[in-house]
């Protein structure tokens, strides 16, 4: 199968990923970047994709993501991990929501409570029907956010 995306790394860049890779102080996956395009060097190693996957021990669509994202977008884009266009998960709280919580903890509490909880919030917001389900967890993130405390 022809490669469509070309690796040919400089002195210079060659040498620069030479030392990460040698250094090994950087996240693991700029590392593996790292070999993957030193691997892929046309004027050097040029070593078809199923043989790097196999020799880092990642998947071959990595290879070939790291060799286009190099093409297309230069050598520190192919050493970052690619962004999210969107999102895998959805926000339950936005803006208003996150204000409507906000007001709830610096209100009274309920009837026979010193203060709100975590889970009363939690309780509010689902009989307000603001989210038809949230976990304390998300409570308790979004009032950190805000440097917000119950007590």
């Amino acid at each position: 199968m022809n490669k469509k995306y070309i690796v040919k790394l400089t002195r210079q860049e060659r040498k620069m990923l030479g030392k990460w890779v040698g250094k090994g102080k950087s996240p693991a996956y700029k590392i593996k970047h790292a070999h993957i395009l030193l691997q892929a060097d046309q004027r050097r190693r040029n070593w078809k994709d199923e043989k790097i996957a196999q020799s880092l021990g990642c998947h071959l669509n990595t290879v070939r993501n790291v060799r286009e994202r190099f093409v297309k977008e230069g050598l520190e884009m192919a050493l970052e991990r690619k962004k999210q266009e969107t999102p895998s998960r959805l926000k339950l709280l936005d803006g208003k929501k996150e204000a409507r919580l906000i007001a709830l903890g610096c209100s009274q509490p309920p009837q026979g409570f010193a203060r709100w909880t975590l889970q009363l919030l939690t309780d509010k917001l689902v009989s307000l029907e603001m989210v038809e389900s949230i976990s304390i967890e998300t409570v308790r993130q979004t009032l950190k956010k805000m440097n917000l405390s119950l007590i």
